[in-house]
């Protein structure tokens, strides 16, 4: 009788002590705010290793994601670029806002109608947005959300 009762503790010891660990593990996969500090804001967050550097036309624009939440549909970093036009004949294809923090944007949508951003000044950006993008270099924090996770 007494072995049985040994062997009954055991098992509870070991899965209360299972238990214990698969709790520990969800509480290490906690999530924290994405700050952008003062310093961030200034630049600094392009010294990140995670940032993506393209170059084009000998330009280089950089590309700083802060924060993707864990579904995948939503974003938010910095982005950088100097001297741009391009014509976006599809879609968008993302609902983004963005904030400039230095230079402007213009926006001249498929109907005419121009948008000018300047730092400073803020703008969202439909995912079914059509027209030309214009800009002589710009830095701006960006916020995506995409429905099915594209684009980010």
């Amino acid at each position: 009788m007494k072995a049985l009762q040994i062997f009954n503790f055991r098992d509870y010891v070991g899965v209360t002590l299972l238990t214990g660990l698969i709790s520990l593990s969800a509480v290490a996969e906690v999530s924290h705010p994405a700050k952008l500090s003062q310093k961030a804001l200034a630049g600094a967050a392009f010294d990140a290793p995670s940032t993506t550097i393209t170059e084009v036309d000998g330009e280089s624009i950089l590309d700083f994601t802060s924060l993707k939440s864990s579904d995948g549909k939503f974003a938010s970093g910095m982005y950088k670029a100097g001297p741009q036009t391009f014509d976006i004949t599809e879609p968008y294809g993302v609902d983004e806002f963005m904030f400039f923090l230095e230079g402007s944007v213009t926006l001249t949508s498929a109907d005419g109608s121009v948008t000018t951003v300047n730092a400073g000044e803020a703008v969202t950006i439909p995912r079914e947005w059509t027209g030309r993008w214009e800009t002589e270099g710009y830095r701006k924090i960006w916020v995506i959300y995409s429905e099915d996770g594209s684009g980010l």
